[in-house]
């Protein structure tokens, strides 16, 4: 996500609506929705049996939301006895402050339990359920502000059985989500009221598993987001279709696109690959142009982050993967770690797998080749996938398990 004009006041920093401390990670994939911590001065090699354990939180309930932490909490979802839900917990021992309903449990497709992770801005918090239930609470407490049902409200409808994954983005006075179908597959609504500002009727897609982000492209602020048939460029303003670039994804379209310069980067799997565009403006108009497709990169749903001129993450049948970003060409392959999700912080890349013993590697971001600084296994592992990204925030690496939270000090 490329987001200017941000400032720093009373030690608060403001981007895109969503307020932080320096070093917080307040939304899905960190502050820019780019996979980056702020971090610094973190560690640069992990002792043998991997970084201290600080604490290990239960009670969060099922499910592969991953975390928010600012303002001295963490945000997290989960499915609870009777309904799924916000929970909030305190940063420094990960005892549980509140919680609140969100509404169904289970989920599509054999796998039980929210997958978005919500997203805080200044005094409120906004979350979505696996059926397509947003709501937006009060930080403090949890007191719910407003709500809507995607489905319901606004007639939405997924590409596949596996429920809504997405995590709502706040921009200013807007919350910016994707329900999908005909009527209009992105909305706007106000982040006080929950009265819809705009819809944007052109853009009639199934909602995919991916979230928007912000991307300002030719001067022009705009949302991107990525379904099973198009990458699309929003108009922040008023959801106007500015671009709109056909690529045909196949049963589950999951990972973030990146937007760097004027270009847009997005992969899936499913034997898919990867594209990259070049959006291109002449007077008001935008036009999308394809630079590459191939199959370099094929990522399924741990995420791919960039790093310079480099994209990381995991491709199928390849393993952990260095691309180049303008050329798309393969710069190496490694296999020594499972599939999994990616994360970067001071200069290194937090790897975790999804099964097996959950090998969480810590490797340097460099495309002279996979460079391993330490790893450790997970303890008490569940018997469920470990799809939660790893968050890296103030110093502390946290990994999400189903119903547990394990804290560690990365801090150098």
């Amino acid at each position: 996500m490329c987001i200017r004009n941000c400032w720093v006041l009373a030690g608060l920093i403001v981007i895109s609506g969503v307020s932080s401390r320096a070093g917080d990670w307040p939304q899905w994939r960190g502050e820019k929705r780019d996979g980056h911590s702020t971090d610094k001065g973190l560690l640069k090699q992990w002792p043998a049996d991997g970084p201290k354990l600080l604490w290990k939180s239960k009670g969060i309930g099922g499910g592969f939301s991953s975390v928010s932490v600012t303002q001295d909490r963490i945000f997290t979802m989960g499915d609870g006895p009777d309904s799924s839900y916000v929970y909030a917990m305190n940063e420094a021992d990960g005892r549980q402050t509140w919680a609140a309903k969100v509404g169904r449990t289970e989920g599509g497709g054999g796998y039980p339990g929210p997958r978005c992770t919500p997203t805080v801005d200044g005094d409120v918090v906004v979350a979505l359920g696996q059926y397509g239930d947003l709501v937006c609470l009060e930080t403090k407490g949890g007191t719910e502000n407003w709500r809507k049902n995607l489905q319901k409200d606004f007639s939405g409808r997924m590409m596949s059985g596996w429920g809504y994954a997405e995590s709502p983005l706040v921009d200013g006075d807007r919350v910016v989500c994707t329900p999908g179908g005909k009527d209009g597959a992105m909305v706007a609504l106000d982040r006080k009221s929950g009265k819809e500002l705009w819809r944007c009727k052109e853009f009639k897609d199934s909602a995919a598993y991916s979230s928007i982000v912000i991307g300002d492209i030719g001067g022009v602020r705009q949302y991107v987001q990525l379904t099973d048939a198009n990458v699309v460029g929003v108009s922040a303003k008023d959801g106007r279709l500015l671009w709109q670039a056909p690529r045909r994804g196949q049963t589950a379209v999951i990972p973030t696109p990146i937007v760097y310069q004027d270009y847009v980067y997005v992969t899936s799997g499913y034997g898919v690959g990867c594209n990259l565009f070049k959006i291109n403006k002449s007077g008001d108009n935008f036009s999308p142009q394809e630079v590459y497709a191939n199959k370099v990169m094929v990522n399924h749903h741990g995420g791919v982050v960039r790093v310079g001129e480099y994209l990381y993450g995991y491709s199928d049948g390849k393993g952990w993967t260095c691309q180049e970003f303008k050329s798309g060409n393969s710069i190496w392959a490694e296999k020594k770690l499972d599939k999994g999700a990616i994360s970067f912080a001071d200069g290194h890349l937090y790897l975790r797998a999804e099964r097996g013993k959950g090998t969480i590697m810590l490797i340097e971001a460099s495309p002279k080749g996979f460079i391993e600084k330490g790893h450790f296994d997970q303890p008490d592992r569940s018997d469920q996938q470990s799809w939660p990204h790893p968050v890296i925030a103030n110093g502390h690496l946290y990994i999400r398990d189903q119903d547990a939270l394990l804290c560690y000090d990365v801090k150098g």
